[in-house]
């Protein structure tokens, strides 16, 4: 079984979930399409042109699936992920080759689709939103497959969003927001601390919007539930991706203060500097709201460092409400950020606006608000120069004993002459030098493995 994984970390996760639901019918996870029996394509349509490659990637596979074929082999060829969903019947159509479509709400009954192919089947296309709870399907994560994958890993604990921005496909191909419960997510946390995971990243389309049922048959809040897996035995750091001005509430505020496994990082995505735009977008917030938002989380947690999105060229906007970004940008400071052109979704609001933007535009002012994001972060880095923190080693570098690892602050860090042995563990560096993307460092004592 092959799976070729589009996008988000969501789907990075669904991914390897789709590779562990099928391991007890006997499928193995393998390096190419060539190799296997199955190819899923995890699809993404937040990006420009999405469909467009997946359709050219499915031209690549109907090839190979005639050339299996010609040997007596077969090759069954699906789309799970948000394309999918958004395509349906259209993508078996456009592509005959193609035996299953499933939406990101149905790949925990892949099992069953591939036995009635297997059975000699129909093609079959499932983008409904099931009634049941897909999470309560899925297997304990395997343990061997989860030590191979190394010493971080995400756990998706909320799906679909019912913030409905006017340029986001996300409450169409996800759904409605669905929290899972704490109870389900903490016997995940354990399994993966069990398998040597020592930070955790939790996922959702609006992860802060986190209300899943507690122990006590309440709702429980992101802050809460954090807590909770700082307790989790073996987990010593924890994320969480993606966040909504709107839902960050103070008790997620505080924990950013009182949780030492909290990582000082955050990413908050903004959108637009402009109020006019932000409005126009639906965001439900304003630039200063935004701002005073922000003074909390770092008054909170002085050392945090904020990330964010950032559309350009939305339908309408004008060179003032782009200056407006831009002193947006200038005000708070990011170590980190991701910019994108505006482009239409099909079925969103702003796909219709008249008022367009034509290319041209569009890719100017991407590449000054670019430009300045991109002094921000090589500020950042350089000033983490001289400084000795803790790195969480959860990669092979290119060269010869060279490890790669993760700061608090979500940065690589790039060590030489790292010994092999602090692959998966938490050591003290000190950091030499900070470019654009990583940094450098050297280790202080080999054997200063840090909690």
């Amino acid at each position: 079984m092959f799976v070729k994984t589009y996008g988000c970390q969501m789907n990075v996760y669904d991914s390897a979930r789709m590779v562990d639901v099928m391991a007890p019918t006997g499928y193995a996870e393998v390096d190419t399409p060539e190799e296997a029996d199955i190819v899923i394509l995890n699809t993404c349509h937040i990006r420009e042109k999405a469909a467009e490659k997946v359709y050219s990637e499915l031209g690549r596979l109907r090839d190979l699936k005639k050339e299996k074929s010609g040997r007596g082999e077969s090759l069954v060829i699906g789309v799970a992920g948000c394309v999918a969903q958004a395509e349906g019947e259209e993508m078996r159509r456009r592509a005959p080759a193609v035996d299953l479509v499933l939406g990101p709400q149905t790949y925990h009954r892949l099992p069953e689709y591939v036995a009635r192919l297997a059975n000699g089947g129909p093609g079959i296309v499932e983008t409904e939103f099931p009634a049941e709870d897909k999470f309560e399907s899925l297997p304990v994560p395997d343990r061997r497959k989860t030590l191979a994958r190394g010493a971080t890993a995400f756990l998706t604990i909320q799906e679909g969003c019912d913030k409905f921005c006017t340029f986001c496909v996300v409450p169409y191909t996800r759904g409605a927001e669905f929290s899972r419960p704490v109870a389900r997510i903490l016997d995940e946390a354990k399994a993966l601390a069990d398998a040597g995971v020592r930070e955790i990243t939790l996922l959702g389309q609006n992860v802060n919007a986190y209300h899943g049922e507690d122990v006590k048959g309440g709702a429980a809040t992101l802050g809460a539930l954090i807590r909770d897996l700082a307790a989790v035995d073996g987990i010593e750091r924890i994320r969480y991706t993606t966040s909504h001005p709107r839902d960050m509430d103070e008790d997620l505020i505080a924990a950013h203060a009182e949780v030492p496994e909290l990582m000082p990082y955050l990413h908050l995505p903004v959108q637009s500097g402009s109020d006019r735009i932000l409005e126009a977008m639906n965001r439900r917030h304003d630039a200063e709201s935004y701002l005073r938002l922000i003074e909390r989380i770092r008054a909170a947690r002085p050392d945090i460092a904020m990330s964010s999105d950032f559309i350009v060229g939305f339908p309408g906007e004008t060179d003032r409400d782009f200056e407006a970004t831009l002193d947006l940008v200038r005000t708070v400071g990011y170590a980190q950020a991701y910019s994108f052109k505006y482009s239409p979704r099909p079925g969103t609001p702003a796909a219709t606006e008249e008022d367009q933007l034509p290319e041209e535009v569009k890719s100017e002012r991407l590449q000054r608000l670019q430009a300045l994001l991109g002094e921000q972060q090589v500020a950042f880095n350089e000033a983490c120069a001289g400084r000795i923190m803790p790195v969480l080693f959860d990669r092979r570098g290119k060269g010869e004993r060279q490890l790669v690892g993760r700061s608090p602050w979500l940065q690589s860090v790039h060590v030489e002459d790292a010994p092999e042995n602090l692959f998966g563990n938490i050591v003290e560096v000190e950091i030499e030098e900070g470019y654009r993307n990583s940094l450098r460092g050297r280790l202080r004592a080999a054997e200063a493995v840090v909690a």
